[in-house]
C-alpha cells in the first residue's frame, strides 16, 4: 500500500480523535452507552486493551483493522452476563469471511436483554399491571484489507437502536482502524482505532404525546395531542491507541505484553494493559487490568480494575484446518458480582 495513504488515515484518525479527546467536564452527556460493552470473550479477558492485537471477528468491535487477520471463514456466538445479579444479558453473533487477496468482510449483531419492567403513568406511579421490555440493538457492516501483512486498515458501517413499545432512537455510526506489525518475528504491534462516531440520537414517537384539552373547547369539541421534543443526545466516541509486544518461544509458544489508552470524548481517558500466553492454537490465559484518569469511586467506570480469561480451541479432527473454540472472561465490578463472557467460536 502506498504509504502515504497510510500516513493520511492515521493523521484522519488521529485528528477527528483529537477533536473528542477526553473531557470529563462533558461526563454524562453521551448516550447509548451498550456501544462500550464487549460482548466477545476473547478480547473482554484483556480488558479491551488489545487494539493493537486484536484479530479475527473479535477485532469488529474494538479495531476493525484486524478483521482481515483470519484465515478463511469465521463464526462466533457470544453471551454475557453483565453485572451478575441484575438479571441483565447480551446476546451477539458475528460472522467473517475472507475476500480477495488481502481483503475481510464481516457482520456483527448484538441485543441487549435488560428484562421486564413494570409499566407505570403519573395517575399510576406505583404501576398500572402491564409490563414492558427496552430494546437495545446494535449491527455492523464492516470491512477491512491487510497490505503485505505489515499494514491493515477497515471501517465498520452501525446501525444503533434504542427503544421501548412506543418511544425510539436511532443512530448511525463509523468505526476506523489502522493496525501495523513489525519485526523480525512480526512480534511488535501497533494500532489505532476510532469508535462510534456518527449522528446524534433523539427519541420519537407516540409515547412523548399527550392529550389536553382544547383551549377553545367552546367551538370545538375534542380535545388536542400535543407531542414533546426530547433532547438530541451524542455517541460514545472514543480513541483507542495501543502496542504489543511478543516473546516467541519454539515454534508454538507466545507470550505477549499489551498496553492500551483510551481516550474518551465525553468521559475520563483511561489506560491499561495486559498479558497474553498462547500455547501453539490450542489454550490461552489473559489478565488484564484497566483504570481511570482522576476518578473517584462514585464517579469512575463500574468495570475499572482486573479482568481474566481463557480459551481452549481443538481441530474437528487430525490435521483439520476447522477448528471449534470455547472463550470466557471475568472482569471485576464495584457493584453487583462482575461481568462475565462465554463465547464459541468455529473456524472454517
Amino acid at each position: 500500500m502506498n504509504q502515504k495513504y497510510i500516513t493520511l488515515l492515521l493523521c484522519a484518525i488521529l485528528s477527528a480523535g483529537a477533536a473528542w479527546a477526553g473531557n470529563p467536564d462533558r461526563q454524562g452527556e453521551a448516550g447509548a452507552g451498550q456501544l462500550l460493552i464487549n460482548p466477545w470473550a476473547r478480547s473482554a479477558g484483556l480488558h479491551s486493551m488489545n487494539t493493537a492485537s486484536v484479530s479475527g471477528i473479535d477485532a469488529m468491535y474494538l479495531n476493525v483493522a484486524g478483521l482481515s487477520r483470519i484465515n478463511k471463514t469465521q463464526i462466533n456466538l457470544g453471551h454475557t452476563v453483565y453485572l451478575q445479579g441484575a438479571d441483565m444479558g447480551i446476546n451477539a453473533l458475528s460472522f467473517g469471511q475472507r475476500v480477495g487477496k488481502g481483503g475481510a468482510f464481516g457482520v456483527s449483531l448484538v441485543s441487549f436483554n435488560l428484562g421486564d419492567f413494570e409499566y407505570t403513568t403519573e395517575n399510576s406511579p406505583e404501576g398500572s399491571g402491564g409490563m414492558f421490555s427496552p430494546s437495545l440493538f446494535n449491527m455492523g457492516l464492516s470491512y477491512s484489507n491487510k497490505f503485505s501483512n505489515k499494514v491493515s486498515v477497515g471501517v465498520t458501517a452501525k446501525f444503533v437502536s434504542e427503544s421501548i413499545n412506543n418511544v425510539g432512537a436511532r443512530a448511525f455510526a463509523l468505526d476506523a482502524g489502522v493496525q501495523y506489525v513489525t519485526g523480525e518475528k512480526d512480534n511488535f504491534k501497533f494500532g489505532i482505532s476510532l469508535r462510534n462516531v456518527g449522528s446524534k440520537m433523539r427519541f420519537t414517537g407516540e409515547g412523548l404525546s399527550k392529550t389536553r384539552p382544547n383551549p377553545n373547547d367552546a367551538a370545538v369539541g375534542y380535545p388536542i395531542t400535543y407531542y414533546e421534543r426530547s433532547a438530541p443526545y451524542e455517541l460514545p466516541s472514543q480513541l483507542n491507541i495501543g502496542m504489543s509486544y511478543d516473546w516467541v518461544f519454539g515454534t508454538t509458544t507466545r507470550l505477549s505484553l499489551i498496553g492500551n489508552f483510551t481516550s474518551n470524548a465525553f468521559s475520563r481517558d483511561q489506560a491499561g494493559g495486559g498479558i497474553e500466553f498462547t500455547l501453539s492454537q490450542n489454550f490461552a490465559l489473559r489478565v488484564g487490568y484497566k483504570t481511570e484518569f482522576n476518578a473517584s469511586k462514585i464517579e469512575e467506570t463500574l468495570d475499572n480494575g482486573l479482568s481474566a480469561g481463557m480459551s481452549v480451541s481443538l481441530p474437528v479432527k487430525k490435521n483439520s484446518d476447522t477448528r471449534v473454540s470455547l472463550d470466557y472472561a471475568y472482569r471485576n465490578t464495584n457493584i453487583f458480582n462482575g461481568i462475565h463472557n462465554v463465547g464459541v467460536r468455529i473456524d472454517l
